[in-house]
């Protein structure tokens, strides 16, 4: 159990007069801020020379802060190296995929791999956590901040070099490479590692097992970069790291959280996309099992930049947000930012202050939150959020493989987000995990668009199946081997086709070929890449009708141990193709006995939560609109007292209930 829950906002006091400082505590207070992240963008202003480190200005802040009542997280502030650092410096600078060296400004201008940098990133993180560590306000730190969010791999001279070497370690010999590769496809038999481009521009496009590894190489330096940060914070302080990221971001999580005590991130979805925010609560809740995640930045009316902005939230929404984070998990709910940047790329971002000091239209409402989380924070505290029944794994090594190809145009984000909330709209709790991720306590796990299943992975599923689970592998998934080739055994590989009891018998695009699928009692058109199967043992349950291949199957299943394999070849569209997979969902969660699980109106949520005597169930409004749920047992009310009848309860616009369900539905 967690013993206090954290409200909180970024601050950059090295923008603005030190005197502002007190005004700004006084506004803190008032809206009930207890916690600020500092120190990420401010390298300049620790280190405006060579070694002329000076910390005091943070010291001072941290401690006044302190004695107000407001906590720190501060950050390493690498993303942001100051002018000494690239001025007259090209080969410290990114090189983008099109050979373009990266100027000073903004952030992420330096490649993270330059060998000088790297150094001036050690002293810095040193000196801080001398001047810092010690300090009482400081409650956790994080490294740097959203990693690779405006810069993917870098082309530069100095990761050409760890380049090679990264190749030599993975292969061992350029035979090897040439081998895995399939290198002697269009003369590209390479004779030495150090003659193996970058994926710098060609006349048409590199082999696609060139461009995949440069993506998995860039994932492991950045993690690595991180862990250089982490062994310095560690030798000086004990106290919990955290990165803050976002799943659009150019990394791998799988490694950057593997070192990290906890997860957080940042989005800024309005109001209307409100299922982008709910399965990052799903996904970030679930990386680090044994810790809260923290909301790290978050916007408390729209967000912005010098190329536009989002539409303005509707009122009420953010306390529903709010109240979702902390039910799903969250200890920690922040804004980005404190006060309105008066200068630079997001002066139009929302924040709690504007620049001439005063409230901005989102300060009542951010008070408000405060109002709501003081009240529903003993709750929270004496429960703990209920693991799902049901994973979905999430893939950013999916999302290198679609990267280099991605088919129909397709973006691997938004497929996970679509089917996330097909998942989201059957009212069934659900739990979004990494690769890495233990399956213990799911009954359901879903691999949709996962390219290249691990044999780590395939190991992990068929014990899982064995066990009593059941699989559902597709559409999209294991059509491709590690080094993004094609299998040449069987197309979706001979351990997959043999444990689905399936053998592939076509793959293409099902998209506008006329095909329709057959399941559950729908019929809808098929598209995107499908693998059609006969069975060689699985249960047949979706036939194909027309196109191509009439009578094929598109969906199996099949036992196996105590569980089963379920095979979805290709993607049910449309209505239809929603409904159908909906139907599916419901038939295996059925078949599990999935109990955490409610008959819900679209656009309201529960958030199960367990307590030493019960269960309770936060239900939120987040589509505006009001709602409704059903209660499956005589409950109470946890505010008013009042009992709850089994039945139907109404929801208000983004409005919120607490119930306490009776022992039997726990």
């Amino acid at each position: 159990m967690i013993n206090k829950l954290y409200y909180g906002a970024a601050y950059y006091p090295e923008l603005w007069p030190e005197k502002d400082i007190d005004k700004d505590i006084r506004y803190m207070k008032r809206v009930g801020i207890t916690v600020v992240r500092m120190g990420e963008f401010a390298w300049a202003k620790m280190e405006p020379e060579p070694d002329k480190i000076d910390l005091d200005f943070f010291v001072r802040v941290i401690d006044k802060l302190y004695r107000n009542g407001i906590d720190t997280i501060f950050c390493t502030p690498t993303p942001t190296p100051p002018i000494w650092i690239s001025h007259g410096h090209p080969e410290r600078m990114f090189v983008d995929q099109k050979g373009t060296v990266m100027s000073h400004g903004a952030r992420q201008h330096c490649c993270t791999n330059n060998s000088f940098f790297r150094e001036r990133c050690r002293i810095i993180i040193t000196a801080i956590c001398k001047n810092i560590a010690h300090l009482p306000g400081i409650i956790a730190w994080q490294t740097d901040n959203e990693f690779k969010a405006h810069v993917a791999e870098c082309m530069c001279k100095s990761c050409k070099r760890l380049w090679h070497k990264w190749l030599k370690e993975r292969y061992g010999t350029i035979d090897a490479l040439n081998d895995a590769w399939g290198t002697h496809i269009w003369s590209e038999y390479y004779q030495d590692f150090s003659q193996v481009p970058q994926p710098l521009p060609t006349p048409a496009l590199h082999n696609a097992s060139l461009t995949t590894a440069y993506r998995v190489f860039s994932h492991e330096k950045i993690a690595e970069f991180q862990d250089e940060q982490l062994e310095i914070i560690r030798r000086y302080s004990d106290t919990p790291i955290t990165h803050n990221s976002n799943r659009r971001h150019f990394l791998n999580h799988d490694l950057i959280y593997r070192n990290l005590d906890f997860a957080s991130f940042d989005a800024y979805e309005d109001c209307d996309s409100y299922e982008v925010m709910l399965m990052n609560y799903d996904f970030w809740r679930t990386i680090k099992k044994r810790r809260p995640f923290w909301v790290m930045e978050t916007s408390n009316y729209s967000n912005g930049c010098l190329l536009g902005y989002c539409k303005i939230h509707r009122k009420k929404y953010l306390i529903a947000e709010a109240v979702a984070a902390y039910s799903l998990g969250a200890q920690g709910f922040c804004y980005w930012l404190w006060k309105q940047q008066r200068s630079g790329v997001e002066m139009p971002h929302g924040a709690v202050l504007s620049t001439w000091g005063a409230p901005t239209v989102g300060f009542e409402e951010t008070a408000q939150v405060n109002r709501v989380k003081k009240k529903i924070e003993p709750i929270i505290l004496s429960s703990k959020p209920s693991q799902a029944e049901i994973a979905i794994t999430y893939s950013d090594r999916a999302r290198a493989f679609f990267f280099t190809e991605p088919l129909e145009a397709l973006d691997y984000c938004k497929l996970m987000q679509d089917w996330y909330k097909k998942i989201l709209d059957t009212g069934i709790h659900r739990d979004v995990i990494l690769e890495s991720a233990d399956l213990e306590g799911y009954k359901i796990l879903m691999t949709p668009f996962l390219p290249y299943i691990s044999e780590d992975y395939f190991e992990k599923a068929r014990k899982f199946i064995e066990d009593g689970g059941i699989w559902i592998v597709g559409p999209l998934s294991g059509g491709r081997t590690q080094e993004h080739t094609l299998h040449t055994e069987a197309a979706l590989g001979g351990q997959l086709e043999s444990i689905a009891g399936v053998e592939t018998v076509f793959t293409y695009s099902a998209t506008n070929s006329g095909a329709e699928g057959s399941a559950f009692g729908i019929t809808a058109p098929l598209g995107l890449w499908s693998t059609f199967f006969k069975s060689r043992g699985a249960k047949v349950m979706g036939i194909v009708k027309g196109g191509r291949s009439p009578e094929c199957a598109f969906l199996t299943e099949h036992k196996v141990g105590r569980g089963k394999v379920v095979m979805l070849g290709s993607m049910p569209q449309g209505e239809k193709g929603t409904a159908m997979l909906q139907a599916m969902i419901q038939h295996y969660a059925a078949e599990k006995k999935v109990s955490l699980r409610a008959h819900i109106s679209k656009g309201t949520i529960i958030a199960p939560r367990k307590t030493d005597t019960g269960m309770l169930w936060v239900v939120i409004n987040m589509d505006g609109k009001g709602g409704e749920v059903e209660i499956p047992s005589n409950a109470v009310d946890l505010f008013s007292g009042e009992k709850v009848k089994k039945g139907r309860l109404e929801i208000g616009v983004y409005d919120y209930r607490i119930i306490k369900l009776a022992s039997s539905s726990s």
